[in-house]
């Protein structure tokens, strides 16, 4: 099992570690509930440096990104990013991804530069991946090893760190990043890409730095009450509005048209992989749609247990559940056959011998 460059001061903050995606990750510090409510109120800190990251750079670089994600890449100005996918060949997702475009600093002339953010589970998939479609002047460097990063989130998370550094950190808009010097420490990458529905920013630093960041930001946020936030809260907190997870929500099997991603799978943008399955979906629809509801139960939707219609037919299954804290309710998401998919369709979860009624609604689940 792997440790982050933070795992050490996880340990001493007497944080609930458990093994997620290969690496000893912390869960939650106090409880899960106390953390979701700070990044609902004020602010929280998350290590995600269990992330992967990969630098991909040359005169074909944008041929080679727009070949394996489903977005429009060439849309991307300097100092931007987008959330994409990278499709398979049989039209379901092998992981979902940020793309940012990099400072031309980065690369030589004539060239351009990509940092693509990937799942902790999937590097090594997506490297082999990527790898296996790069026949374009074009080379990857993986600095997931190398590279760590917090996620400082929550509506007083700009106002907190502020002072920390000479980037105005007000002007950097949803999706898009700049490069500053942050606590002290040079080339920080600052991103505003968030994950909670309740804006912060995220920090790319080398490994050698991430201590003195860690503890340069809990000091700089001890008066508004700062707390470490553990990836528990993490699921809640995108569980609220309703962002996908990878091996739950979406993964080899699901199109990113019946995951609702219709927004990141840009079929007109030329080829790319899996466009033309893409297209015949949007054309002809998908038997099946993630969804979200809401149960009027008391009890909590798991993954995996079975989706019901009324008669006891089963038309589905749940991918991710909670009791949502800021919402006050047990909440899901599954994927249901298209005729369920609407507003305020009935639906029934199957957990053991009880049958949850529930309700299919709009994502995303907290309005803010």
């Amino acid at each position: 099992m792997k440790n982050t460059p933070l795992t050490e001061k996880h340990i001493a903050l007497g944080a609930k570690m458990a093994e997620f995606a290969g690496y000893n990750m912390p869960i939650s510090y106090t409880n899960i509930s106390d953390e979701h409510h700070a990044v609902r109120k004020s602010v929280g800190v998350f290590d995600v440096s269990h992330m992967g990251e990969f630098i991909v750079r040359g005169k074909e670089a944008l041929d080679l990104v727009q070949k394996v994600t489903s977005n429009d890449a060439s849309k991307l100005e300097i100092g931007d990013a987008q959330y994409s996918c990278l499709p398979n060949e049989q039209g379901g997702i092998v992981d979902d991804l940020l793309v940012y475009r990099l400072p031309q600093d980065m690369c030589a002339e004539g060239e351009k530069a990509f940092m693509l953010v990937v799942n902790a589970s999937n590097i090594d998939k997506d490297w082999a991946w990527i790898e296996s479609h790069n026949n374009f002047d074009t080379r990857m460097i993986n600095i997931s090893d190398q590279s760590a990063l917090l996620a400082v989130q929550g509506p007083k998370a700009v106002e907190a760190m502020q002072k920390l550094t000479d980037v105005d950190l007000s002007s950097i808009g949803f999706y898009t990043f700049k490069k500053g010097t942050f606590a002290g420490i040079d080339n920080v990458l600052i991103s505003a890409t968030g994950y909670t529905g309740s804006g912060g920013f995220e920090l790319y630093v080398d490994n050698q730095h991430a201590a003195k960041l860690w503890d340069a930001v809990m000091e700089a946020g001890k008066d508004y009450d700062v707390k470490p936030c553990g990836l528990g809260a993490r699921d809640t907190l995108r569980l609220e509005m309703g962002y996908c997870l990878y091996g739950n929500d979406i993964n080899d099997t699901t199109s990113p048209i019946e995951a609702g991603l219709g927004w990141i799978t840009k079929t007109k943008k030329g080829d790319f992989i899996s466009r033309d399955i893409f297209a015949k979906q949007r054309d002809e629809g998908v038997e099946k749609k993630l969804v979200g509801f809401e149960i009027e139960d008391r009890r909590v939707p798991r993954h995996g247990y079975a989706i019901e219609d009324a008669d006891g037919n089963v038309i589905g299954e749940v991918t991710s559940g909670t009791q949502g804290p800021s919402v006050e309710k047990p909440i899901g998401m599954g994927y249901v056959e298209k005729a369920f998919a609407g507003a305020d369709a009935e639906i029934f979860v199957v957990a053991g011998s009880k049958r949850l009624k529930g309700k299919v609604v709009k994502l995303p689940f907290y309005k803010g």
